[in-house]
C-alpha cells in the first residue's frame, strides 16, 4: 500500500490579468473559471488542504464562496512580472507560521487549465509516489516537425522530416499540474533535478491565455458533458 504524504494544494489566482481582464472569476458555462479547479482539487484522493492564493478582494470573496481557504498575498507577488516561485514559498511560509501547517509536498495548480481532472491530479500523485522524484510536472507529447530560424531568416529543420509515427516527440510543459518537495519551494525553486513527467491529454491540457481559449474550453466541456450523459445513459 502506498505511504501517502501529506499534500498542499495551492491555486494562485492573482486579480490583474491584462489578456484577458478578471480572467480567474470569469464564467465559463456559468461557473466561474477558478471554480473547475477547486473542483477537480476538492475530487481528488490525495489533497490534504487546498488554499487559493490571490491579492484581490473579488477573488477571495469568490474563493470563499466556494468553501476554500484564501492566503492574502502580497501585492510584490502579484504583477504581470511576478515569478511563481515567491508565491509559492509564501504560502508554503505562511501556513507553517500561522496554522503550524508542515505538508510535505506542494501541488499547484494554475486556474487556466479547466479541463485538468481530479482522476489527472491522482494519476500524476500515483506516478510520482512509485518513482524517485522530487518534482514532477504535467507535459503533452506532439508528434511535430521542429524548426529554428537561421540568420537570414529561414526555417532549418532540427531533425530529418518523417512521418508522424516515426517522429520524436516534441514535449511540452502544459501548465495544469506541478508537484514538489516542500524543501525545493524554501529554497525558491518549483523543480528539481530529478524531475519526473505525467503524460496528460491534449484536451485536458487546454490553457487559457487569450480570448479564444475560452471558446474551446467551452466547447469541450460541453463535449465532455455530452459523452458523460451518453455513458450514463447506456447503464440504464
Amino acid at each position: 500500500m502506498l505511504k501517502v504524504p501529506k499534500i498542499l494544494a495551492l491555486i494562485p489566482a492573482r486579480g490583474g490579468s491584462k489578456g484577458i481582464p478578471r480572467k480567474n472569476i470569469k464564467l465559463i458555462l456559468g461557473k466561474p473559471l477558478i471554480a473547475y479547479t477547486i473542483e477537480a482539487a476538492n475530487k481528488s484522493k490525495y489533497i490534504d488542504k487546498l488554499v487559493v492564493s490571490t491579492e484581490d478582494e473579488e477573488i477571495a470573496n469568490v474563493t470563499m464562496k466556494l468553501g476554500v481557504q484564501v492566503i492574502k498575498r502580497p501585492a510584490e507577488f502579484a504583477s504581470d512580472s511576478s515569478p511563481m516561485n515567491p508565491v509559492m514559498q509564501h504560502a508554503v511560509e505562511w501556513l507553517e507560521k500561522t496554522e503550524n501547517y508542515k505538508p510535505d509536498l506542494l501541488l499547484l495548480l494554475h486556474v487556466t487549465s479547466p479541463l485538468r481532472e481530479a482522476k489527472h491530479i491522482d494519476e500524476a500523485l500515483e506516478k510520482y509516489f512509485q518513482g524517485d522524484y522530487d518534482s514532477m510536472m504535467s507535459t503533452i507529447f506532439l508528434p511535430v516537425h521542429r524548426y529554428e530560424i537561421d540568420e537570414n531568416d529561414y526555417l532549418v529543420p532540427t531533425q530529418p522530416r518523417r512521418n508522424r509515427q516515426q517522429r520524436t516527440p516534441t514535449i511540452i510543459e502544459d501548465g495544469a499540474i506541478y508537484i514538489s518537495e516542500i524543501n525545493l519551494i524554501k529554497q525558491g525553486k518549483i523543480v528539481g533535478d530529478k524531475l519526473g513527467y505525467y503524460k496528460i491529454e491534449q484536451a485536458a491540457a487546454v490553457d487559457i491565455n487569450e480570448p479564444i481559449d475560452f471558446v474551446i474550453a467551452e466547447q469541450l466541456i460541453i463535449s465532455k458533458g455530452t459523452e458523460n450523459n451518453k455513458k450514463n445513459l447506456s447503464k440504464i
